[in-house]
């Protein structure tokens, strides 16, 4: 089959699968994303706080359409893997951020996005930016947001609503490691006080008890995403001086260990509290095929989803067909950022350089993907098998 018959093909399956997946809408409307986590998925929180982990500022948001490409303390050039996601499952709007003056009334029927560039689940993690919202405070601001949803649908309707529409996404860890444990200026009191073993299980009791303060607050599908490939990020190859084709060991194999106990938190979780689903994100995986194999990633998954408009007329168009064989050209090198061989030193800013095909790059800047490796990887989370999430996808979840 030539190259444009099977880009035929894949649009056509494409199109099935888009229609087949419309999503259930209820007295409730669509589906509603309470958003927890670090800069991977914060909507502007930070914008709110004095700190040094800012994002509102250009180039950062560049593709944000809903922002007319402003930017809104978003560490990416468009959307965030949890943007991207809540519309996949239907959600009438985006989760607008917890200290945001929008994030009241009606509004929070779409969720709320609790995020902060720098949180970590210890309250430690994260000091040198000064200030951040860590998982413990975000859990006590969603505490705050119960008591709001019940003044606005009554006790009953409001817990009916969590357990059937909600999806409470968490994707936190990452800082706890980069921002912590391997942090030298505050290793001083990490890492010579614990050993990996040591800290990794600090991290999951600390995880183990704020998972289970949402489930009393009457959240039920939940997904958690693993720590990513952390070595394998510009910042890291940058001032670790590997190859473009290598990956710094250390901060690995501490994910990996991270990851493999938070399996086990999942597995615990599923089956101690009724109820409720926890799915498993497998970002470490998932971001690992990505940066291996990244010129055998076209954009046509990109095409399809990065377009508010109607699936049929995306497929009617063959002219978009003229992306698909455009696979991105680079998984070391940020797009936004300077220093060393990578652009893996100065964070995205107005002074720092910014590459010309932004969807050809798989970071967005020396820490975060960008939209279109984002809209690659929602795919996989919202719709992929048990290799990246388990025990089901959150279609399913949300079906529930």
């Amino acid at each position: 089959m030539g190259r444009l018959a099977a880009a035929l093909a894949a649009v056509a399956v494409l199109c099935v699968t888009l229609a087949a997946g419309a999503e259930v809408v209820d007295e409730f409307g669509g589906g509603a994303s309470f958003i927890f986590g670090d800069s991977l998925v914060d909507a502007g929180n930070n914008n709110y706080i004095p700190t040094l982990s800012r994002a509102n500022m250009t180039p950062n948001g560049i593709d944000f359409a809903a922002s007319g490409g402003a930017p809104t303390g978003r560490f990416t050039n468009g959307r965030t893997i949890a943007d991207i996601i809540g519309e996949m499952l239907g959600q009438a709007d985006y989760s607008p951020p917890f200290l945001a003056p929008n994030a009241t009334g009606g509004a929070i029927l779409n969720g709320v996005n609790y995020a902060s560039g720098g949180g970590g689940i210890l309250n430690a993690t994260g000091k040198v930016f000064v200030n951040r919202i860590g998982m413990d405070v975000q859990v006590d601001y969603f505490n705050v947001t119960r008591g709001q949803l019940d003044a606005l649908l009554g006790r009953d309707r409001a817990r009916e609503f969590l357990r059937r529409k909600a999806i409470f996404s968490v994707t936190v860890g990452s800082n706890d490691f980069l921002n912590n444990y391997l942090m030298p200026v505050l290793s001083t009191g990490t890492r010579i006080r614990e050993s990996p073993d040591a800290f990794v299980d600090d991290l999951i009791f600390h995880l183990r008890d704020q998972l289970t303060r949402l489930y009393t607050l009457d959240a039920r599908k939940f997904v958690v995403a693993n720590v990513g490939p952390l070595g394998c990020i510009p910042y890291q190859k940058t001032i670790n001086r590997v190859g473009e084709d290598e990956c710094v060991k250390l901060p690995n194999q501490l994910a990996a260990q991270y990851n493999s106990r938070l399996r086990e938190l999942i597995i615990d979780l599923n089956a101690g509290l009724p109820g409720a689903r926890f799915c498993l994100a497998n970002v470490y995986d998932l971001v690992m095929e990505l940066i291996t194999n990244y010129p055998n990633y076209g954009q046509l998954a990109y095409i399809a989803l990065h377009y508010d408009i109607d699936h049929a007329h995306i497929c009617m168009h063959h002219h978009l067909l003229a992306w698909v064989d455009a696979g991105f050209q680079t998984a070391s090198v940020a797009c936004c950022g300077n220093g060393g061989s990578y652009d893996g030193l100065v964070p995205c800013g107005p002074t720092t350089s910014l590459c010309d095909a932004r969807d050809k790059h798989v970071f967005w800047d020396p820490y975060h993907p960008s939209e279109a490796a984002n809209v690659l990887l929602a795919k996989y989370i919202v719709d992929g098998d048990s290799k990246y999430i388990s025990p089901m996808n959150l279609r399913k979840l949300y079906s529930l």
